[in-house]
């Protein structure tokens, strides 16, 4: 792809605009993600779990600018490599920096900053399957094999230039199989591999609601510029349908799992109120500009259903510990997504053309996307295992992570403060 020197002529304003505010939005997402999951899990364990996320925003911002971008987005011309992964092209973002990325209007630093937001929620969202008994430092190494090794090659065959599942003609408007699929099939395989909690005690219930309620309003906020802004551009109406797309199916899938939770258990919570708005918004991640407003509310009420129940049904198999419901989620939402953009696309899809090679395409991108991430991720969480302690001892585990961790803990220590004596209290 030819990449010419940065003009004035060359850049389109407003969708450097649109899309430099979407990718403040979507780096926003993370510290959301961190607050969604910090309010869910045990109180001496919330700055550990926040902290995981947190972290993806240094490890993986470091390692999209090294390799991960070149690897995800380099171009190969007509060779067979082209259809797997990237080249060393960008590394260290070289010839990024005053070139225009492509005829997109975008300057190339934009789109590759963009795009690193979405290599960091990505990565993020893995720990959703392994908080409150992970090692932080064999998590953070995790990380960043993980962010160079799954995640960018998958990003290349989806977005990349030449990468063989867009060339099939699957359609994933803004990360359905890129970010979803992949972070929570890969969060489930870890999670599987680490090995359970010792100690579950569900009845105590998340420790903070409004934390997760705070993060699921943060994720929603940044969600319209990860769906909007994948449209790289203004002038097409595009961006707006997905913005609009975002907001409905996220209404709808919150209605419908509040209502699911009031015929199944009795009560609607506001846990489960932020649960199905994110379940609603990975549903329409890979649809968002490719399906009308109408029927985002179909995948957002679909999504939901499909959602609740892979969440119900992991967590009764009790197969595998996946502590924040990460692939009930994300892996399984995100599979979902894809088949509803196969069935409700404008262009191609079942319920306007009565074909089904759209959604066989769809089905198939998914797929791939799963084995690609649970084989490789298997591989690097072994390889880790043989080379270093992956879980923490079991005494901290009982105890807490934040304290052996980071030294620090969710409630504040009682602080002792001089006392005030009747001098001073005169003098005043």
């Amino acid at each position: 792809m030819a990449n010419p020197a940065l003009t004035e002529d060359a850049v389109n304003t407003g969708a450097v605009a649109w899309v430099l505010t979407s990718a403040a939005l979507v780096f926003l997402m993370t510290a959301g993600l961190g607050f969604f999951y910090g309010g869910l899990v045990r109180d001496t364990n919330v700055i550990n779990t926040m902290m995981m996320s947190v972290a993806s925003m240094a490890i993986v911002c470091l390692t999209w600018v090294v390799f991960g971008f070149s690897w995800a987005f380099g171009d190969n011309g007509g060779a067979a490599i082209g259809n797997i992964v990237g080249n060393f092209d960008y590394s260290l973002w070289m010839n990024r920096d005053m070139k225009m990325w492509g005829d997109s209007g975008l300057p190339g630093l934009c789109f590759a900053a963009f795009q690193m937001t979405f290599a960091i929620i990505a990565s993020a969202i893995i720990s959703g399957s392994l908080v409150e008994r992970m090692r932080f430092s064999a998590y953070a190494i995790m990380l960043a094999l993980w962010s160079l090794l799954i995640y960018a090659p998958l990003c290349h065959w989806v977005w990349g230039p030449g990468g063989w599942i867009a060339e099939m003609g699957a359609l994933d408007f803004a990360g359905g199989t890129v970010v979803h699929i992949s972070s929570g099939v890969s969060g489930l395989v870890a999670g599987a591999i680490v090995g359970p909690r010792r100690h579950v005690e569900k009845e105590l219930g998340p420790a903070n609601a409004p934390f997760v309620i705070l993060g699921g309003s943060l994720l929603w906020f940044g969600w319209l510029g990860f769906n909007g802004g994948s449209a790289l551009s203004v002038s097409d109406g595009v961006a707006a349908r997905a913005v609009a797309t975002t907001f409905v199916a996220a209404a709808s899938s919150m209605l419908s799992w509040l209502m699911l939770e009031r015929l199944l258990k009795g009560k609607s919570s506001s846990v489960g109120a932020s649960v199905g708005a994110v379940a609603g918004l990975v549903c329409i991640t890979p649809g968002a500009g490719f399906v009308t407003p109408g029927w985002s509310i179909a995948i957002g009420a679909l999504g939901a259903v499909w959602c609740y129940v892979s969440v119900e049904l992991v967590n009764k198999a009790n197969l595998v510990d996946d502590t924040l419901d990460a692939f009930g989620l994300h892996g399984m939402g995100g599979i979902g997504g894809a088949i509803l953009t196969g069935i409700f696309a404008l262009d191609g899809g079942l319920i306007y053309t009565g074909n089904f090679e759209l959604l066989a395409k769809q089905i198939a991108g998914a797929m791939a996307g799963v084995a690609f991430s649970a084989v490789g991720t298997a591989i690097i969480v072994v390889a880790l295992r043989l080379v270093m302690k992956l879980r923490i001892p079991e005494e901290q585990e009982i105890e807490g992570v934040d304290q052996h961790t980071h030294g620090e803990t969710y409630h504040s220590p009682v602080k002792k403060y001089p006392q005030t004596t009747s001098e001073s209290s005169e003098d005043v």
